[in-house]
Order: C-alpha cells, then structure tokens, then sequence
C-alpha cells in the first residue's frame, strides 16, 4: 500500500522560457496534461508572447510570463526567486539549458529541489557553470534516451542523480481529419508511387542533403515531402534542382496538419546527424510507418533495425539510396515494420508511463532534500 507521501497532490512549477513550441514543449504539456489529471498542481513560468505561455493559458494553467532574455539574466533569477518563494512549490522542473540555469538558480536560493529533463544529444561539458548546475543546482536529471543517459553520465552528472524517462507520444492527438487519398492528391503523389515523409527544422544537423541525393540517385524515385521551414531551405531547394530530382522533392514548409501528412505518408524518414530522440520518428511509429533512421543518439534505441524500421550511417548516401529503393518497392515490407512499430509504441511509449517515470522522480528529488 502507498504512504501517504507517496500518493499526495503535489505542486510542481515548470520553468519554460523557449518562445516557440517544438517537440520538448509537445513533451512538456503530454506531462502536464497528465500530472493534472492526476490531481497534481502545476504552474508554468513562460516567456512573454510565448508559445508556451499561450499553451498553458488556453489549458487554464496558472501561468507566470517572466522574461528570461540569457543565461545571466539577473533580474529574471532575482523575480523567479520571489516567485518560487511565495508559491513555495514541491518541485521546480526545469525544461532548458536556460532554465536549467536561471530556475535551478532560483531555486537553490530558496531551497527547493530542482528536476531538469535533458533532451539533446550531446555531451555535458565539463565547465564550471554545468558544475554548479548538476552539482549544486539540481537534484535529479531525466534522460529522455540511453544516449543522452550516456552523454550525461560522460559529462561527469553522477548516475545516482540521473534517471531515463523515454519522452513519449499520444497516439490520440494523430487522428487524420482528412483522407489519404486527397491528401496525396494535394501533394500531388501518383496511387503507384510511395510518399517518404520527413519533418523537421531545415537546419544542417538534420541532413536533408543526404536525403535528396539518395533520392536523386533512384531509377523509379519514390516522392519526398519535407514539412519544416529553416534557414537550409533555398539550399535544398537548389540541390533537388541540380540533381535533377525536383520534381520529387517537394518543400512543405511549416505543417500545422502532421496527421493527415503521416496518414498520407508511406515510409517515414530520419537523416539527422544528431538525435536526442525522434520525437517526429516516434510520431511516425505510432501511426503504423516504418522509420528509416540515421543511427545516431536515441534514434538508435528507439528504432528496431529491421524490425520497426531501418538504422543507417548518418551522411552515407549510398547505403540511404540502397534502403529507401527496397523499401519503396516492397509494400508488404513497409507494412510489416509499421505494424511492429506501432506494438512497440503501444507497450514502450504511452504517456501515462512518461507521468509514471516523473511522478516517481519528483518524489525521489523530495526525499533527497528532507
């Protein structure tokens, strides 16, 4: 039977300060969602104008706009502090790099513990700064991937201290609201040809560079659909061009309709050259696509090679021009993998199992500053 400690409301305060909404603040309110549903508190603290503060506010959260301009800002430390002092919450969970340092701050000053969720890939640098932050500042650090678990740990965050919580996804929230048919009619994809869907910032890291020339590089080239905006655009647009596939290689821009492209969608496409996780990939799984992903950072964990999907080396054209062929021209294939990835969604990546990891992670950072 669970104490009474361990089954009380508590009262936690997220401190978000990105001004745009992407796939860490999708995480974020699927954690909300799910800790007020449970009858916890949450308060979030959010830039100004926000995305994240026009989230919480259409959610009736109680919502703090404090602006956080740098990592030293002063002033927001100094406000947040008084704010965390009055509300006296039970945990401050921190969702940035800047948050980690301006609310783990604050929160210090007052006595509070402190959970940071870390989602990039890529290592803790052993500094003075992050010294303090996971030294002193914070209390207990999730991992949304064994690789960023990894990249922790080798930034010398102590293993006691961290805890792997998959970030997750809500198979509910990508329902369709269209057909597929005339959503590849828009797209303008023939019945006979298979639509690879890719999404994302169109930013280096992502590497839709080796994509369009694996694709370019097909006899029967299957359409590419790329749903993203970024500074990386015109110079794609030119390769596709070069390369004479641009006639296959469409530029979606910002989507705000990624249901109906994923119901549209055949296989589902991953470059990256650095990964914390996927969450696009995961989106993909919990649909029934197969996920041709670069192996990198938790794309590695998250894909079953051969399985859910296919891992590739991240930059190798020809292996990526090899996978996308076969599999474009295997439809019973593609089925096969969606299905498997949808299974392991179902049993691994729900978000009542997210709320789960950190309901126990907030009580674990409680019990470590009594």
């Amino acid at each position: 039977m669970a104490s009474v400690f361990e089954s009380a409301p508590m009262h936690i305060i997220h401190v978000d300060p990105e001004m745009g909404f992407s796939g860490g603040e999708v995480q974020v309110f699927l954690l909300i969602d799910g800790l007020v549903e449970r009858g916890h508190t949450c308060t979030v603290v959010a830039q100004p104008g926000s995305a994240v503060e026009k989230a919480a506010r259409e959610r009736y959260l109680p919502t703090v706009s404090l602006p956080m301009r740098a990592d030293w800002d002063v002033i927001a430390v100094r406000k947040l502090t008084r704010i965390l002092a009055k509300a006296w919450p039970d945990v401050v969970h921190v969702h940035t790099g800047r948050a980690n340092w301006l609310g783990g701050w604050a929160a210090h000053r007052v006595g509070l513990p402190v959970v940071s969720t870390r989602r990039m890939d890529r290592l803790v640098k052993r500094n003075w700064k992050n010294g303090r932050i996971y030294g002193s500042f914070v209390t207990q650090t999730a991992a949304i991937s064994p690789a960023v678990l990894k990249q922790l740990h080798e930034g010398g965050v102590l293993p006691h201290s961290t805890e792997l919580i998959w970030s997750v996804v809500d198979p509910a929230r990508l329902k369709p609201t269209r057909m597929r048919a005339e959503v590849r009619r828009d797209l303008e994809v023939q019945d006979d040809r298979a639509l690879v869907l890719a999404a994302g910032a169109l930013v280096p890291r992502k590497g839709y560079d080796s994509l369009v020339r694996a694709i370019s590089r097909l006899q029967k080239r299957p359409v590419l659909c790329i749903a993203g905006g970024g500074p990386d655009r015109i110079a794609l647009q030119a390769l596709a061009a070069e390369l004479g596939a641009g006639d296959c290689v469409r530029f979606l821009g910002k989507r705000s309709d990624m249901p109906n492209l994923l119901a549209a969608a055949d296989l589902f496409a991953m470059p990256s050259h650095a990964e914390g996780l996927g969450i696009a990939a995961l989106e993909a799984m919990a649909v029934g696509l197969p996920v041709l992903g670069s192996a990198v950072g938790g794309l590695k964990d998250l894909i079953v090679n051969g399985e859910t999907g296919l891992l590739l080396p991240p930059g190798d054209v020809d292996a990526w021009a090899i996978a996308l062929e076969q599999i474009s021209a295997d439809p019973k294939w593609r089925r096969s993998m969606g299905q498997a990835g949808l299974r392991r969604v179902q049993e691994s990546f729900l978000p009542g199992r997210m709320v789960d990891g950190y309901e126990k992670l907030y009580r674990k950072a409680l019990e470590r500053r009594e």
